[in-house]
């Protein structure tokens, strides 16, 4: 990042045209860069107070640019912690760029990305799991994962973190002590209470870590793959699901031979559905670069809805089932479809026979093509993601950052759990002791470096 103590500047819309465009100013010299430019009958900026709005013409050597409305924001009540203005003008493309060129000649530079949230973070306005939940907010594209990166932008990660840390650091400052009067045998730190805090603390590091599964899922949506034999009515699903002619539909065998994605909402959850080339054997070697592409697919998927014909023989669904190598994690669910053609007892036969070889098994009757049994199909979805996030609370990880700094701080408390038990010397169990607090502290940016936050802001849209 540059200076921080340079005013920055940048278009905090998207770009294109539309109504109203928004520019932002952050820094010491925010203010008189403005009045150089804003005119209004009501007079400058500079006389006005925090957190008031002032319409006016904003003007470059006595060229009226437009009329705008300008939102002042004076230090430290402000995102960035400094002085801050905030320009709504017409939404052309030519006006922002116009804007924007005379603010960089009044003084100010072309913020980079991420730079006014990094500035809140240095200027103490939010800590960096804060800073980081910001990206997230603005990325959010269901209503689960956005109720979770609200929660953590208003502190509910930190403040975990922050109480874990603070008990330990008591311990840590008693076990220091005690190296200072080592010479009389002297004991400030309470070992089975602090036996007792690091059982409690591998308890909490242990659901949090735990919850990541559930959080990166929602985050990034649920991938779902369709997979099955060719002509079962694999792309029929995914356009009845989209309720579009997303994929072609054919009575030719190997029609989908690459993946087709589409992406739905389901209770507030974002599910990515992942069209496959039918599974057969079959000498065309772009068919066959389709069908590898599908195991690939399979192996990636959270959920694996196994399509096949409702009067499929159940040992030839069972060799399909062994044959998609389901792993741990991974959700199964068989969908018998076409089963307006298969219906009444040698359906719930063929039902019962599968689910009593694989015991707790999904199974599902289908008839893609009419839309009969999608209902049930988008609640067995939902639940296995509700599954999933059964044992978390309203702190749940979803950056893969604080993910490895709780795996090695929980790392590192194992190792105080063993000197305690060992009776290990106080010096090794202090050193084990603060590489907890250390990795804690590089989540919430107690403990951090250029780089950490260089890599982290540089991912930020500008003007954020």
């Amino acid at each position: 990042m540059n200076a921080e103590n340079d005013t920055i500047c940048a278009i905090s819309t998207p770009p294109g045209v539309g109504a109203i465009a928004v520019l932002r100013l952050s820094g010491p010299q925010a203010v008189s860069v403005a009045d150089q430019l804003f005119s209004s009958t009501q007079g400058p900026l500079s006389q006005k107070a925090s957190h008031t709005l002032h319409y006016g013409s904003w003007m470059e050597q006595g060229v009226l640019l437009d009329e705008v409305v300008v939102a002042l924001f004076r230090a430290p009540r402000s995102y960035t912690g400094e002085d801050v203005v905030e320009i709504s003008c017409h939404g052309s493309e030519y006006i922002q760029q116009r804007l924007l060129q005379s603010l960089v000649q009044q003084g100010a530079r072309l913020a980079a990305p991420g730079e006014f949230t990094q500035r809140a973070f240095l200027n103490g306005k939010m800590d960096l799991s804060q800073a980081e939940a910001v990206a997230d907010v603005i990325a959010s594209r269901s209503d689960v994962f956005h109720r979770i990166a609200m929660h953590q932008m208003r502190g509910g990660f930190s403040a975990c973190l922050q109480q874990l840390r603070s008990q330990l650091l008591e311990f840590t400052s008693l076990l220091e002590l005690e190296l200072d009067f080592s010479e009389e045998d002297v004991a400030f730190a309470d070992r089975k209470a602090l036996t007792l805090l690091v059982d409690q603390m591998d308890e909490v590091l242990a659901r949090l870590i735990a919850s990541f599964a559930y959080g990166n899922v929602v985050k990034s949506g649920v991938p779902v793959a369709i997979v099955g034999k060719t002509n079962v009515g694999k792309s029929t699903l995914l356009n009845a699901l989209l309720n579009e002619e997303r994929a072609i539909v054919s009575d030719v065998h190997g029609t989908t031979r690459d993946t087709i994605e589409g992406v739905i909402t389901l209770r507030g959850i974002r599910f990515r559905f992942i069209d496959t080339a039918g599974i057969r054997s079959t000498e065309d070697e772009v068919e066959n670069m389709g069908i590898q592409r599908t195991f690939v697919k399979v192996r990636q998927a959270r959920v694996v809805l196994l399509m096949t014909e409702a009067s499929a023989a159940v040992a030839e669904v069972l060799d399909e089932i062994q044959a998609l190598e389901i792993q741990e994690g991974q959700a199964l669910i068989v969908l018998l479809n076409k089963a307006d053609r298969f219906t009444g007892a040698p359906l719930e036969e063929t039902l019962g026979a599968l689910r009593h070889h694989l015991s707790g098994g999904t199974f599902l009757p289908l008839a893609a093509k009419f839309r009969e049994g999608l209902p049930a199909l988008e609640r067995v979805l939902v639940q296995v993601v509700e599954q999933l996030g059964a044992g978390a609370d309203e702190v749940v990880v979803t950056n893969v950052r604080h993910l490895e700094a709780l795996r090695q701080a929980r790392t590192s408390l194992g190792r105080v759990r063993e000197g305690l038990q060992t009776t290990l010397p106080v010096d090794l169990l202090t050193q084990d002791a603060r590489e907890v607090l250390y990795y804690l502290g590089t989540i919430t940016g107690e403990i951090t470096t250029q780089e950490i936050l260089g890599n982290i802001f540089e991912k930020f849209c500008i003007g954020k």
